[in-house]
């Protein structure tokens, strides 16, 4: 099967500028109406936003490969390294750590140049205990022949599907000697349109035994925040692309399996990031809410366990807010329990909903958020 990494003449990639002249153009467009957007919200709100699209970030992106975080493990994580103060912390996985270090790295050190050896830092991150699942496998290091062929395969034993194999251990050198030489060049292009190139020419050479999916989207989102010229983050492309999984997915193969021509694969980049940042009112939208709630309540003497669970309310628990759970979340007897939910309702914070009885719960009651 012929894939693009034995077309002559790679990795001189070609596409059609005009093509996608008017998509990169609307992308810068919302990109600065958004930067310029969060940038007027004050230092408090702007680690508030980045806390929650870092999270999503590091989430959706393992989510992307089938790898399930506990979202509150990630959320402590970041916002320990963040120094944004949001209560009791969840202690973190070692694996989430490293996931979370990997992200944090490309992100606040977007100017730094990337080289083999930050690159062997972030595989070791993601795996901190030198296997991937059960399987034990080269960390830290490029694939060996070993490895080979490394395919990307679907389907039963004995009917697999092939949707990629990559270039052979023996041209791994050569093929990552080229692309970080092309990454760390000062070369005339816009760096939207370089994430694009960065994510498809790195994953298409697949280095590592597995986490490659990953690293290329941290390098994507180095080169976003690289042509932000910011740390803060307020969407989350991965967030986006987990969205889109199946058609990440079939655009990367047919691209994979076609020839240097990747107009389809930056076309779809593009349109993916338009609504990431599309996304990203839901951001603000969430921040500028939590910011609200408590400016109403800044004079109220709430417990610490009182702001955690409020503040978890705030960012989407799942399902009802019952005593039982407020014990359970707070490791408290549930008659204490019943006594903070108590004084929260006499302070017009929580409101009892109309179910009572055994399956009494209670919800925000919700402050106004004027739109911008």
């Amino acid at each position: 099967m012929p894939y693009i990494h034995n077309a002559p003449g790679w990795p001189s990639f070609n596409w059609n500028v005009q093509s996608i002249a008017n998509r990169l153009a609307e992308a810068r467009h919302k990109q600065g109406r958004l930067i310029g957007r969060m940038e007027r919200l004050g230092f408090p709100l702007k680690a508030e936003a980045t806390l929650q699209s870092l999270t999503e970030e590091v989430v959706k992106s393992s989510e992307i490969e089938g790898e399930v975080l506990d979202r509150n493990q990630v959320r402590s994580s970041i916002a320990r390294r963040l120094g944004v103060d949001i209560g009791a912390l969840t202690p973190a996985d070692r694996n989430v750590e490293g996931v979370v270090e990997m992200m944090l790295d490309a992100t606040e050190k977007y100017a730094d140049e990337l080289s083999a050896e930050r690159l062997y830092a972030w595989h070791a991150a993601l795996f901190p205990t030198g296997r991937s699942g059960m399987t034990k496998i080269v960390v830290g290091a490029w694939r060996t022949e070993k490895s080979d062929p490394m395919q990307v395969i679907s389907g039963p034993i004995g009917r697999e599907h092939v949707h990629y194999e990559a270039p052979a251990a023996a041209r791994l050198e050569n093929e990552m000697r080229a692309f970080l030489a092309w990454f760390n060049s000062r070369a005339d292009m816009d760096l939207v349109l370089k994430a694009a190139i960065a994510h498809l020419w790195f994953v298409t050479i697949h280095p590592f035994e597995d986490g490659n999916g990953r690293i290329a989207r941290a390098i994507a989102d180095l080169v976003l925040a690289r042509s932000e010229n910011s740390t803060h983050r307020f969407y989350s492309m991965s967030a986006q692309i987990r969205r889109e999984r199946n058609d990440y997915y079939a655009v990367l193969e047919r691209t994979q399996k076609g020839d240097l021509n990747i107009t389809e694969w930056i076309k779809w980049f593009l349109d993916c990031l338009d609504r990431a940042f599309d996304g990203a009112a839901v951001v603000l939208a969430s921040v500028l809410r939590k910011a609200t709630f408590w400016d109403e309540h800044a004079g109220k003497q709430l417990n610490e366990r009182q702001r955690a669970v409020l503040n978890r309310l705030l960012d989407g628990f799942h399902g009802k807010m019952s005593s039982s759970k407020w014990a359970k979340l707070t490791k408290i007897s549930q008659a204490t329990a019943s006594r903070d939910i108590d004084e929260l309702v006499a302070l017009g914070i929580l409101k009892k909903d109309a179910a009572g009885g055994r399956s009494t719960c209670y919800s925000l009651i919700e402050p106004m958020v004027e739109s911008s």
